[in-house]
């Protein structure tokens, strides 16, 4: 059999069928929704209808009437006793000879839930409505709305169905003996076409002569250009959203409501230890503490977390996690363990600040006092100057090494570098410290191997040089040697500093370049120092690329070694 005689076959089939399926369909489907409509319409307009009603009990029967007139339809006012105070269908003689209303099915749906719906046949008025009811006063509200609407629209469309199967089955008859041949061909090609677009392979579109073949034509080759730029903008949506994600130092995954994550980041895998490719244990596995696990199960709950803050192994963490609308949940982790660390040095740094500021200030105070009420003799007034004087210095000095640690660990001071002669420099560097070292017995000496050349910023070397050398002879008794050796690294020089000093306990060893750390606070501040020098070389070596180190053994001395990159490097 042709194509033809199958499709004008099919076409009669399928007309037929169809003209008999819409007829009892359009009984059996249209008519609910035709019903439906007609119910969502009078609920709308039964809340409008309660707005307008009069507080006063005597009005309600006219207001009924009136109401029912102005939206067409029957206007039912039931008071909580039952009784039935106002129907726009009966005078005010006819309301009285109404049967009691609590037992209708839809005044009862509505005392127990608020709003009540049925259809049935009105006692009343002899006749199918359907009916709304709502709680308001004096008790509950109705409106009703004959059937007949719904039986008219029904049989017209029945009508209207059958008329136009009648003639599409002629229309079609006649277009299929002529267009079936012309048609099937481009269409058996472009199903062709639309296989190798869903297979993503380069489709091969026929060239129809119908205008409507050529219509579906251009519409596939629409729809494959639309797919190709929104596969695209998905593909560069989904590629931005994971780069965002994936640079995040935050910690973000999407869990399920079992608590199962669904989706992280490489941060949230990083704060948990856990590998890209290993697979992650539920939400409540992964937060083992008291507290974390209140936070899991109120986030599983749907509830909201907005920055709670939660110990979690030796780290500090700021959840905050949102519900999704089909189930789970959004958590983002903010590791602040370096953000609290810093508020502790803060902190610490303040005190220590405050610590050294007063010491130095109660002795002038003191001194001062003392010189201004008791006038000592000349000997004692120039001894408490030199008091004054000693600790004012000392202010001046804890004063300048905070500017400059605060201007090295702000950033905005970078070393300007040359080419340097380290024994130059080491010999600049401990002239201003000759005088005392020579005092106190401790003898210096610099070792330079094979003329090396240091790279760093003259100023910056200095100061590291003369921080070095001014903590060694502090702690260096007399008879004992300072010697300053600089010798190739690595891509650059390294400069140590020994002495033979009393050395430094290993359980100092690792603090020894905070600020204001002592190993013995009150032999430091005897012998004038900051307790910021080592922070102060600490700073300025990283600033040129470099590190310091620092061994020392109680009795044996301690040496301070410094390397300091090449410009190459």
């Amino acid at each position: 059999m042709t194509f033809s005689a199958r499709l004008l076959l099919a076409m009669v089939a399928i007309l037929v069928v169809t003209v008999a399926g819409s007829i009892i369909a359009s009984d059996r489907w249209l008519r609910p929704r035709l019903e439906e409509t007609l119910a969502r319409e009078m609920r709308v307009e039964i809340r409008v209808v309660s707005l307008a009603l009069p507080r006063e009990p005597g009005e309600l029967a006219a207001a009924a009437r009136r109401l029912g007139a102005v939206t067409g339809r029957r206007i039912t006012i039931v008071d909580s006793a039952g009784r039935v105070v106002g129907d726009s269908d009966f005078d005010d003689a006819s309301l009285a000879l109404l049967d009691n209303h609590l037992d209708r099915p839809e005044i009862r749906d509505a005392w127990a839930r608020g709003t009540g719906v049925t259809k049935r046949l009105s006692e009343s008025t002899d006749r199918p409505e359907l009916k709304v009811a709502i709680r308001a006063w004096p008790g509950v509200l109705r409106i009703s709305a004959p059937m007949e609407q719904v039986d008219a629209v029904v049989a017209n469309a029945e009508r209207g169905v059958l008329l136009a199967a009648v003639l599409a089955l002629a229309v079609g008859i006649a277009l299929a003996g002529f267009g079936g041949r012309e048609v099937s061909r481009p269409l058996t090609q472009l199903a062709a076409a639309a296989r190798s677009l869903a297979a993503g392979r380069p489709p091969v579109y026929p060239a129809a002569r119908i205008p409507e073949v050529r219509q579906l034509v251009r519409a596939f080759r629409a729809m494959q250009e639309e797919l190709a730029v929104r596969v695209e903008a998905l593909q560069h949506g989904k590629d931005e959203t994971a780069a965002i994600l994936e640079s995040m130092v935050e910690g973000v995954a999407a869990v399920e409501p079992t608590g199962q994550v669904v989706f992280c980041n490489a941060a949230f895998r990083r704060l948990f230890h856990y590998g890209p490719d290993t697979p992650l244990p539920s939400l409540r596995e992964l937060f083992r503490g008291v507290e974390a696990r209140e936070v899991v199960e109120q986030v599983l709950a749907g509830r909201a977390v907005l920055g709670r803050e939660i110990a979690f192994e030796s780290r500090t963490v700021l959840v905050t996690a949102r519900p999704l609308p089909p189930g789970g949940a959004v958590v983002c982790l903010h590791d602040i363990t370096d953000l609290r660390r810093l508020e502790v040095i803060r902190r610490d740094f303040v005190a220590n600040v405050s610590h050294e500021l007063k010491t130095p200030l109660t002795s002038i105070a003191g001194y001062t006092h003392t010189l201004l009420t008791d006038r000592p003799d000349p000997a004692v007034t120039a001894k408490f100057l030199e008091v004054i004087a000693s600790n004012t210095e000392r202010m001046h000095l804890l004063v300048d090494d905070l500017l400059d640690l605060a201007r090295l660990e702000s950033g905005s001071w970078t070393p300007k570098v040359e080419e340097l002669d380290p024994r130059v420099a080491g010999e600049a560097a401990w002239a201003p410290l000759a005088e005392r070292a020579a005092a106190a017995g401790v003898r210096f000496s610099a070792t330079v191997a094979g003329g090396r050349r240091v790279t760093a910023d003259p100023e910056a070397l200095r100061q590291i040089l003369v921080n070095l050398f001014d903590n060694a002879l502090r702690y260096t008794p007399a008879g004992g040697s300072i010697e300053l050796d600089v010798r190739p690294g690595e891509r650059g020089t390294v400069l140590a500093v020994r002495d033979t000093g009393s050395g430094i306990p290993a359980e100092h060893l690792a603090r020894v370049f905070e600020r204001f750390y002592r190993v013995d606070p009150a032999r430091s501040r005897e012998h004038g120092g900051t307790g910021l020098g080592l922070s102060i070389v600490k700073h300025l070596v990283e600033a040129h690329g470099g590190r310091v180190d620092l061994t020392s053994a109680v009795g044996a001395g301690t040496t301070v070694r410094v390397f300091l990159p090449n410009a190459t490097a």
